[in-house]
């Protein structure tokens, strides 16, 4: 029990440690950016090799495709509502007041430009905390489960926490830029991290003994939502900020993560 209490911590503490930099530095959004790529390659890593291959090798590809498919709808539902609490909503103004009015059309558009770059910015990082959730709980679960096995879980333990610092660190950032405070913030990513650590030890305790068809559903139900996470925010938000760039980050996100999956 100890033991996958301390692996908890050590996974969890990049959540912290990441929140922390990023509500208290300003830094620049390509280097922003750029983690938030690097992020997204390991969370395809996560997604891939870690969630869906394990529900399929679990539960079948019936039970696995149906996971993803409802993680992907539930994620994509989640945002659009994060959109809309985001973005306050616009007075409709008659067309008759329009008329002969360049500057109100240029001021209407330049106003619905700052709102939707607002909602981006907030909706990415409350997405890197759905994602870094889900994706979260089955890996620590897993993570949990290998310390039972003999295994150590070392190199999964390794793979969580070089994920989980760039996301949170970007998450962190994201909110700070949409307004929300200091307090409000790190409580979010503190909320995360306890429960992630309450992941190691659910699965170093009762679901060490689980049968595979048990946690196939949730296993494929995260990988859903994150390769929804990833299509719908994550990435449209890096290379809005990072370029071109921003793909090299990507790969080089997938190839540690992958190569530390390999340990």
């Amino acid at each position: 029990m100890m033991a996958s209490l301390w692996f908890g911590l050590i996974a969890s503490s990049a959540l912290i440690i990441g929140a922390l930099i990023g509500v208290r530095f300003e830094l620049p959004k390509r280097l922003l950016a750029i983690l938030l790529s690097f992020a997204a390659g390991s969370l395809i890593t996560a997604l891939t090799f870690e969630l869906f291959e394990d529900a399929y090798e679990q539960g079948g590809i019936i039970r696995a495709a149906i996971g993803l498919v409802v993680g992907a709808v539930v994620f994509t539902a989640l945002s659009a509502l994060l959109d809309r609490w985001a973005q306050p909503g616009k007075k409709a103004v008659p067309a008759d007041e329009y008329k002969g009015s360049a500057k109100l059309d240029t001021d209407a558009a330049a106003s619905d430009k700052r709102a939707t770059s607002a909602s981006t910015r907030g909706a990415a990082g409350m997405a890197l905390l759905a994602a870094v959730t889900l994706d979260g709980v089955p890996e620590n679960v897993a993570l949990g489960i290998s310390l039972t096995e003999g295994s150590g879980g070392l190199a999964l333990l390794a793979a969580i926490f070089v994920s989980n610092l760039p996301e949170a660190l970007v998450g962190a950032s994201s909110m700070r830029s949409q307004g929300r405070s200091t307090g409000s913030t790190m409580l979010l990513w503190t909320m995360c991290a306890v429960l992630l650590v309450a992941a190691v030890v659910l699965g170093a305790g009762p679901l060490s003994s689980a049968e595979p068809e048990t946690i196939s559903l949730p296993l494929a139900f995260a990988a859903g939502a994150v390769i929804a996470s990833l299509a719908d925010t994550l990435m449209p938000e890096a290379y809005e900020h990072g370029g071109p760039a921003v793909a090299l980050s990507t790969a080089a996100g997938f190839v540690l993560s992958f190569t530390l999956s390999l340990a």
